[in-house]
């Protein structure tokens, strides 16, 4: 998650929502990502989406079954979506999105086979939101 929060950090730089990502395959970090969405001008560059893409493209396969993805925030319905048709083993998440969180809004969203555990470095993941969205108000 460290190094999720790093890329977090990453995106915050850059005035994008701090949020980032990686996706780990035998205790290697296969893809990682921050959101983009400002830079990009794409509603969809969201880290998760850029850590699937990344990973996918290591593996040279759609599928991550055997892989874990640890993001500093709840993915939304649409990164869920992603998640699910990618397969990915488990998803890991920091802080929770109470207001556009999957897991919140439509748990069935992530793949059955899918272990998702949450809670990870929470006040680490939730203070980077917090500080940057005070910062922007």
């Amino acid at each position: 998650m460290k190094q999720a929060l790093r890329e977090a950090q990453v995106a915050s730089e850059m005035g994008e929502v701090p949020v980032g990502a990686i996706i780990v395959a035998q205790n290697q970090v296969i893809g990682r990502g921050h959101n983009l969405t400002e830079k990009l001008h794409d509603v969809t560059a969201h880290a998760e989406i850029q850590a699937i893409t990344a990973a996918a493209n290591h593996l040279g396969a759609k599928y991550l079954k055997d892989c874990t993805l640890y993001v500093t925030l709840e993915p939304c319905p649409m990164c869920a979506g992603a998640l699910y048709w990618s397969q990915i083993g488990k998803v890991v998440y920091g802080a929770a999105d109470k207001k556009r969180g999957a897991i919140q809004c439509v748990p069935s969203l992530f793949h059955p086979s899918t272990q998702l555990v949450s809670g990870v470095c929470e006040d680490e993941c939730s203070e980077i939101i917090t500080a940057f969205f005070k910062e922007k108000r």
